[in-house]
């Protein structure tokens, strides 16, 4: 009986489970990756934890751990002391940092100045708010007198 999609090749068939191997759990098929990758970790929790790890062995990335090269280029960093290290030396800004600092300052200062109306902006605002208040407050009048006027001509017409 044939099995699979395609002609069978010296180097592999498919074999399918069928659905009653499935439920006894004797397909011949392999487990996934995912599946081989959980039961390794978990072999490794339990190495570890039923072993007191005397090697601590940190994992490399690409060619780093097969291929030890002493590199000139290579900064090493520099682990610091707690006796080594300078509390009063403190370290100087970049440009961009003290030029985003002056910025900044320079701002909070003009909004304060803004909110006092201090500024040349602030008080053509005042001016332009002042101006009109004054408008609403005479068309309000306005309207008062012509609604006094409506009155006294309907109290006429009676």
């Amino acid at each position: 009986m044939g099995r699979g999609k395609f002609k069978s090749k010296p180097t592999g068939r498919r074999h399918f489970s069928t659905p009653e191997d499935l439920v006894a759990g004797t397909s011949s098929r392999p487990r996934s990756f995912k599946q081989k990758e959980v039961e390794r970790e978990e072999e490794e929790s339990e190495e570890e934890s039923g072993e007191d790890s005397e090697e601590e062995t940190t994992k490399t990335k690409g060619t780093q751990g097969v291929i030890e090269i002493e590199n000139p280029n290579l900064v090493k960093p520099k682990s610091l002391k707690a006796r080594d290290i300078d509390i009063g030396k403190t370290t100087e800004l970049s440009r961009r940092e003290r030029e985003e600092i002056e910025k900044q300052r320079a701002h909070e200062r003009y909004m304060r100045l803004q909110e006092q109306g201090k500024t040349e902006q602030a008080r053509k605002d005042l001016e332009r708010l002042a101006l009109i208040r004054q408008e609403r407050a005479e068309a309000a009048k306005r309207r008062e007198e012509e609604k006094a006027a409506k009155e006294q001509n309907k109290a006429q017409a009676r």
